[in-house]
């Protein structure tokens, strides 16, 4: 039975996400489940203006890790004989009038081509938006409700990136695709299914899949955004809000505690037959450096070892979720923006360069790095 240790004992996890929190960031929450325990702590604050850190169980928007949910999901109703993997959506989708040639599994390796209805960014620097996802534009949606059917259909307005299945693109129009697929199929909600499939049977009671709900459960931290309005700096609390505008491509709440419970669960083959998780974990060939499978990322270590992962954010929030290939070994944290001067690459940066350190510090050094070695076929 793992043990929870507290920071002295893991005085190096504890250090390293002080040194987030000095990088910008309001606040982190980390859990860690290894070979010596369980360990979790958090550092900076909960709220702007107050000591309080944030809560080591507490709730926190997950963003783009739910796609790991969500095609598991579809995954499962691949299992039961309900979905096809190679099978072209616009069986299950007529009304929207795909290219025939789009595959449900496509939608889940992001190789359909479509548009990314967020917005696309282009190798030429070429930008082309979608709908309002930042600055003042973005705040005064805060409490808009996005319909499934429109984000798509927007999409759609827009011209393919590429031939669908020849290239690689990270859209959340294929996840959006998958949520309705999932309901026409079925005749229930995503939530319903993901209740029945995942929630329920793992007991994964601190996680919610909101809908047009912009309420999230206490105990929790606040997310803030901070943007530049009329030649002047504005700092919002998004920590309420509407996450319709993602849908099942990054709306869902969670705990440390519900993600490692369940990326463990999914690593470790408890919710996929053999065959579909080697192939959800198969990175598809131009994913290049992403190397994305089925709703999931596959990075090699500094130490020889392979980890899976998916992180997730957007402002004001991000998640992280690791673990090695067995799920004996996971990462899960949460990390809130506050009101340091960081413009949007400064965050994503400041992001990229947390993650990292976390990873190297979990996955790669003393005790981990040994591990690795010590089981190459992982």
């Amino acid at each position: 039975m793992s043990r929870t240790l507290i920071g002295q004992d893991r005085p190096e996890l504890q250090k390293a996400i002080e040194e987030i929190v000095d990088s910008g960031f309001a606040g982190v929450q980390l859990r860690v489940h290894d070979g010596r325990g369980e360990w979790v702590g958090s550092a900076g604050v909960r709220k702007l203006g107050e000591s309080a850190k944030p809560p080591t169980n507490g709730h926190f928007r997950i963003g783009s890790t739910t796609k790991t949910f969500t095609a598991t999901v579809v995954l499962q109703l691949v299992a039961e004989g309900r979905i096809g993997l190679d099978s072209p959506v616009d069986a299950y989708l007529p009304r929207f009038g795909l290219d025939q040639r789009i595959t449900v599994r496509m939608l889940l390796q992001h190789t359909s081509g479509l548009f990314n209805y967020t917005g696309e960014y282009y190798d030429d620097g070429t930008v082309v938006p979608g709908i309002p996802w930042q600055g003042q534009e973005y705040v005064d949606n805060q409490f808009h409700t996005y319909q499934p059917e429109d984000l798509i259909r927007l999409a759609l307005s827009k011209p393919a990136r590429f031939e669908p299945g020849t290239d690689w693109s990270y859209s959340n129009t294929n996840y959006v695709l998958a949520k309705l697929l999932t309901e026409e199929v079925t005749g229930r909600s995503l939530a319903e299914e993901m209740q029945r499939l995942i929630l329920q049977p793992l007991g994964l009671s601190g996680t919610v899949v909101p809908g047009a709900s912009p309420e999230i459960p206490e105990p929790h931290a606040h997310g803030y955004y901070r943007y530049e309005h009329a030649g002047q700096w504005q700092v919002v609390d998004v920590t309420r809000f509407n996450v319709s505008w993602i849908s099942a491509a990054g709306d869902m709440i969670s705990t440390t505690e519900d993600l490692h419970t369940f990326f463990s669960a999914l690593m470790s083959g408890k919710l996929l037959p053999d065959s579909l998780l080697a192939e959800m974990r198969t990175p598809h060939p131009q994913s290049g450096d992403h190397r994305y499978g089925l709703g999931l990322f596959m990075e090699e270590t500094d130490g020889g070892g392979t980890i899976f992962h998916h992180n997730g954010g957007f402002f004001g929030w991000a998640a992280l979720m690791y673990s090695s290939p067995d799920g004996s070994k996971t990462l899960t944290a949460s990390l809130t923006t506050g009101d340091a001067e960081l413009d949007f690459a400064a965050t994503a940066e400041a992001f990229q360069k947390a993650q990292q350190r976390l990873v190297k510090e979990v996955f790669c050094g003393g005790q981990a790095e040994v591990a690795d070695k010590a089981k190459p076929g992982q």
